[in-house]
């Protein structure tokens, strides 16, 4: 068969260019950590449906979660707190002091049954945590909001915790002293002070930004350099910071 011959392009006129299409965006890399397979097999059609994450491990335990997220790479661990053996707490810890794994953000799931728990899991370096109990949505969420770097930290749960149990007296923990805390402190400027009071009141970059009539850019500018003043990891190690240095007074009522 004859094959059709080329249209000749005319003298002086560009060929015309090969469509370049946008490589997609590589999808969340999840691990999942929870002794119970039952429900990491759940959590794992349900991530696994979304196209923009999927389950790239599965851990029993604390120490094999570990052990997984270096191997994986994963960008997001949904950890249960009470596991046997290493639990979710000091996985966390181990995970948090890994200067490899500083990218790796962790999401503790709890029943919400031991306030305690809840802040010594922001505190061993947790980006925010969620019920067991969390719809679906909720869930998908929460992954997107720590793989973007943000904190799951809500007015009405986190914030509400953490200053009930430092109200008290819990607020002794494995962090650096108030001395310590003092001296980070005073390395922060007027604004940026002024912004980690607000980001310990649980108030989003939008909301702090119209407050301050500034940008949310600006905003997260200065908190970005507070946590880096402040050696946190995240958002969530902010509001840790702000209740236990003395910063911020929780309040009792």
């Amino acid at each position: 068969m004859t094959q059709p011959k080329p249209t000749p392009v005319p003298h002086g006129v560009p060929a015309p260019a090969a469509v370049l299409r946008p490589a997609p965006e590589a999808p969340i890399r999840v691990l999942l950590a929870d002794d119970q397979a039952l429900l990491r097999s759940a959590f794992r059609v349900l991530v696994d449906s979304e196209p923009d994450m999927r389950v790239v491990g599965e851990a029993a335990d604390g120490a094999q979660a570990v052990e997984l997220a270096r191997a994986t790479r994963a960008d997001v661990v949904l950890m249960d707190i009470r596991m046997p053996g290493t639990d979710g707490l000091a996985a966390t810890r181990l995970i948090s002091a890994d200067p490899e794994l500083s990218a790796v953000r962790v999401v503790m799931l709890t029943t919400f049954e031991v306030d305690e728990y809840v802040v010594q899991s922001l505190r061993a370096g947790a980006s925010g945590f969620l019920g067991k109990g969390a719809e679906p949505d909720e869930l998908l969420n929460a992954i997107r909001i720590a793989a973007a770097g943000e904190a799951l930290l809500s007015p009405a749960a986190t914030k509400g915790l953490i200053a009930t149990f430092l109200a008290q007296g819990g607020s002794a923990g494995e962090g650096p002293d108030s001395a310590e805390y003092g001296e980070r402190l005073a390395a922060l400027t007027v604004r940026e002070r002024e912004v980690l009071v607000l980001v310990a009141g649980g108030h989003s970059n939008d909301q702090i930004a119209e407050r301050l009539a500034v940008s949310p850019l600006t905003v997260k500018t200065h908190v970005n350099r507070a946590m880096a003043k402040l050696g946190a990891r995240d958002r969530a190690q902010l509001v840790v910071i702000a209740y236990e240095s003395g910063l911020v007074r929780p309040r009792t009522d």
